[in-house]
């Protein structure tokens, strides 16, 4: 049989699983497909057996992974109790009188859907319907008003309890605790960002964002009393998290059982609801799993073959300082995030680049936050930004003008990405201090 080098072998097999995916064929199928032809090319057949049998279950049982299924589940159950509708009426109380006010209000309502739901797609669905209506009504334009709601939504990546921040620390060994402490800051910022713009935007072009009605003091204290039940969950979990009271599934089932009982105490959780809830997170589950599993057939030919352990003594030998190779990083994982799904990047290059940051003097808990905000960029980025296709899917306004009402919001996440790399601390201040 024809030997080849591991790093010629593992671009080959990268090539194979890319075909697969622009073919149509699922993230996880590929994947997985790509990996078994992999293993028995370089181990035979009877071993990518072996490995197809023990691969599955070994990560599916993993109890580091408990965290995500309830995570998921909360935020889902929080959302059939009506939590985002609250949310969004109670920023725009507060900030609605401001120029742009209600896009600021979509923006800020997004981030408290954050804080219960750690995905974006989970977030713009179900934010437009809500938020749309309102500033079409209003006369807000087209593009400022879907390109709030789809870069809005990504902030859910970053404010815990963020999915890919469990995938990351599950693949990079990092603690998934810290990573959602890590999150907090970086959020903030990247929500302050983006309601700057708007403000900023509509202060310039009063037509483009008009401002809304003024409210009083009372009927904003008012509009909290909706919140006020997941806001404290929030509190509980984050805090029991931070304070190292308990431990990520512990958080986990605290979050999905707090909201069961928020959501049934208050008479807005109905049967109907928590059956939604069990199937739709139970969906999501199963999508991110199979392309966990995939991914981990994928990576364990790179492992056999020896081309991630290669690839990583290769970076480590080149004679440029690290931030080279970051900014080829960013280059790298704002094309590919075009084109791929957080989890499966996230699967596909964290075994193999984790290693090779920390080898070059980063923090892993630092480059968790970097990569996912990283990310967030391709998931309003032309031509397969996710987000931007399900707001236009709610919306039905064309993708062509979700995609131009996004460009601002893609700066802020740039300068985002320059501060966070100028200033690391602003995401490895809060995990410093925890117990």
């Amino acid at each position: 049989m024809m030997e080849f080098s591991p790093l010629f072998s593992g671009s080959i097999l990268l090539a194979v699983f890319l075909g697969f995916v622009f073919q149509g064929i699922p993230i996880g199928v590929a994947f997985g497909v790509s990996g078994f032809l992999g293993i028995a090319w370089a181990r035979g057949f009877d071993v990518a057996l072996s490995m197809l049998g023990t691969i599955p279950y070994s990560w599916a049982s993993s109890p580091m992974l408990i965290p995500m299924p309830l995570f998921i589940l909360m935020g889902f159950l929080a959302f059939h109790s009506g939590i985002s509708k609250d949310l969004y009426e109670a920023a725009f109380k507060w900030f609605g009188r401001l120029p742009g006010g209600l896009a600021i209000a979509t923006t800020i309502a997004n981030a408290g859907f954050g804080a219960i739901c750690g995905s974006a797609q989970a977030a713009a669905a179900a934010m437009s319907p809500i938020a749309y209506p309102e500033m079409e009504m209003r006369g807000y334009s087209r593009r400022l008003s879907t390109g709030s709601l789809a870069a809005g939504g990504t902030l859910s990546f970053l404010i815990p309890p963020s999915i890919p921040f469990i995938l990351y620390g599950v693949l990079a060994e990092v603690s998934i605790g810290k990573l959602f402490v890590a999150g907090i800051l970086p959020g903030l910022l990247l929500c302050g960002l983006f309601s700057l713009s708007i403000y900023v935007m509509c202060k310039r072009n009063p037509v483009i964002g008009p401002s809304g009605p003024s409210y009083s003091f009372g009927e904003k204290l008012s509009s909290l009393k909706g919140v006020w039940g997941m806001l404290v969950l929030f509190l509980v979990v984050m805090g029991g998290l931070y304070l190292g009271a308990f431990s990520p599934s512990e958080a986990g089932s605290i979050g999905a059982f707090g909201a069961f009982v928020i959501g049934v105490g208050t008479g807005r959780l109905r049967l109907q609801g928590i059956v939604q809830a069990a199937r739709e997170s139970a969906r999501i589950v199963c999508f991110v799993m199979t392309i966990i599993v995939g991914a981990q057939i994928f990576n364990t030919y790179l492992g056999v073959s020896g081309f991630d352990r290669i690839f990583a003594e290769w970076v480590l030998s080149l004679h440029v300082s690290r931030y080279v190779i970051l900014a080829f990083l960013i280059i790298l994982f704002i094309l590919i995030g075009m084109f791929l799904d957080i989890a499966a990047i996230l699967l596909l290059t964290i075994p193999t680049l984790a290693p090779i940051m920390r080898g070059l003097g980063f923090d892993l808990v630092w480059f968790g936050v970097f990569l996912v905000l990283l990310q967030s960029l391709g998931f309003i980025s032309p031509p397969i930004g996710l987000n931007a296709f399900i707001v236009q899917g709610v919306t039905k306004v064309p993708a062509e003008v979700v995609f131009r009402g996004s460009v601002p919001f893609m700066v802020c996440m740039v300068l985002a990405i320059v501060l966070i790399i100028i200033f690391p601390e602003i995401c490895l201040f809060l995990p410093g201090l925890m117990k």
